[in-house]
């Protein structure tokens, strides 16, 4: 825990501290950026991932468990797949804002 808590904690410090490293070069570093944007899309995805495996797992178990409550069980796990969905589509999309 202490090892993903310092991981976390260094990949913070290099991807707020982008704008530090411009500005002393005559020309801009923008390698900083597109690693940043291509470490935050692999977390950003690779947690999306977790989210939905775990979501889809609930509902699973829920279903097994009371079969008659289908149709609320559904709906809740089709809302919240979008939502978990959505988080990795705005990651991305900012990307695309970021890295020129």
């Amino acid at each position: 825990m202490r090892k993903l808590q310092y991981l976390f904690m260094s990949l913070a410090a290099l991807l707020l501290a982008t704008p530090a490293f411009a500005q002393g070069a005559a020309e801009p570093s923008h390698w900083w950026v597109s690693i940043g944007a291509g470490l935050g899309m692999g977390i950003a995805a690779g947690l999306c991932g977790i989210g939905q495996g775990n979501a889809t797992a609930s509902a699973t178990l829920a279903l097994a468990r009371n079969p008659g409550a289908r149709p609320a069980i559904f709906t809740f796990l089709i809302l919240g797949l979008a939502l978990i969905e959505s988080l990795a589509l705005v990651t991305f999309v900012i990307i695309f804002l970021k890295v020129k």
